[in-house]
């Protein structure tokens, strides 16, 4: 859904073949036969919960059943909780740490020695504004994604002249389900709402020029540049203020 699923249309739209992974089996099979019906490409599904400590195994695994050597690895699979961190409940912290961290590192560590090997790849992680600093209300959330943001960088420099390309995408608020499904009443923000295709156009155009990171609207590049003239305090706050998870 949201992000993910936009990328894969355009990526199927550019002949790419596909491997979709999620946990709705039911939505993954719709888009996959829409894909090949409209675009003719091969989509392979892969139902898996990357909550599960297993999941990223059986998914290369089922890769290499397959014989579907990636060139191009997604990593937008995310979660998050709306509140306070001390009301966050113990089972939805392992949840977002499993998904958003190590989901994201142990794909990453699974898929990138083929791609060293065979000396051309890339991978997008699809990180946030909000991993520029903590955000009130969104604190945990906003940790993975400093954490996606800061290994996409060193495995950028790591990997230079190796023949593949890491970037983290860090865009604003996107229009997806995203949050009705972390609690998060999106009426509150106070910052514009972007549409997914934004964040395509700009993730793809920044793979193409092997950006370290890609602010996919006016806005995400304008309050990033920002946070190098105010204290961190204030850059918290205001994310804090920008996010309005309290009503």
């Amino acid at each position: 859904m949201g992000i993910g699923e936009a990328l894969a249309r355009e990526f199927a739209i550019r002949g790419h073949n596909l491997v979709l992974i999620a946990r709705s089996r039911g939505r993954l099979l719709t888009l996959a036969d829409e894909l090949r019906q409209k675009r003719g490409v091969e989509v392979e599904v892969c139902v898996e919960d990357l909550s599960d400590t297993e999941s990223p195994g059986r998914i290369y695994e089922f890769c290499r059943l397959k014989k579907a050597d990636i060139d191009i690895l997604v990593n937008c699979a995310g979660i998050s909780f709306a509140g306070d961190f001390a009301e966050m409940p113990q089972k939805k912290l392992e949840e977002i740490v499993m998904v958003n961290v190590m989901g994201t590192a142990r794909m990453t560590r699974m898929f990138i020695s083929d791609m060293v090997e065979r000396k051309h790849g890339s991978i997008i992680n699809i990180a946030s504004l909000g991993g520029l600093q903590g955000v009130p209300g969104l604190a945990l959330y906003s940790a993975t994604k400093s954490f996606m943001i800061t290994l996409s960088e060193a495995l950028h420099e790591e990997l230079k002249g190796a023949g593949v390309k890491v970037t983290a995408v860090c865009p604003g608020f996107i229009n997806t389900g995203f949050f009705k499904h972390s609690g998060h009443n999106a009426a509150n923000l106070r910052l514009p709402i972007s549409g997914t295709d934004v964040v395509v156009k700009a993730a793809i155009k920044g793979l193409e020029h092997n950006r370290i990171r890609i602010y996919p609207t006016l806005i995400d590049n304008i309050l990033a540049f920002s946070q190098r003239l105010v204290t961190r305090m204030v850059v918290i706050r205001l994310s804090g203020f920008f996010a309005a998870v309290k009503d």
